[in-house]
């Protein structure tokens, strides 16, 4: 009976370390559940069949362990699971060509600091210089970077 519950204990901790690693990624309570019960399991070997059966338990428990993570992750079943699909956008420049410091425009929504703004009858994402600007308000464009347009409240 004793020998039953240790396999039990050992076999379902092991179960839940490969759930642990394989389907909730994190430290849960899977894996923490999952060491308890080896632990658990160790434990009641220690205790009630002696410390040599104990040895035994603890060396199989860890060579299990090893081998069985080794098999899970060498086979092929996982990876139908993985998410195979990759980045490949990139993020939208502003051409200089369209746009250059100095030209006006208006904000199209309440830039608090980002928004859009309509420069030369064309939509971009826009930045306040040093405060918020209202929707509808003339802004002038103070510098271009790379990705973004960096705009102040035309007086």
């Amino acid at each position: 009976m004793i020998l039953t519950a240790v396999i039990i204990l050992i076999a379902l901790g092991i179960l839940l370390i490969l759930l642990e690693f394989l389907v909730i990624p994190g430290t849960t309570i899977a894996g923490i559940g999952g060491l308890l019960f080896m632990a658990g399991g160790i434990y009641v070997s220690y205790t009630y069949l002696g410390s040599t059966a104990g040895h035994y338990t603890l060396l199989g428990t860890l060579l299990f362990v090893i081998i069985s993570v080794y098999y899970v992750l060498k086979s092929k079943t996982w990876k139908k699971m993985m998410l195979k699909t990759s980045i490949d956008s990139k993020v939208d420049s502003v051409d200089e060509e369209v746009v250059k410091a100095g030209d006006t425009g208006i904000t199209v929504t309440r830039l608090n600091p980002v928004g859009k703004v309509r420069i030369n009858d064309i939509y971009f994402e826009a930045k306040s210089l040093d405060k918020f600007i209202d929707h509808d308000a003339e802004v002038e464009v103070v510098k271009i970077l790379k990705t973004q347009i960096i705009v102040k409240l035309k007086k």
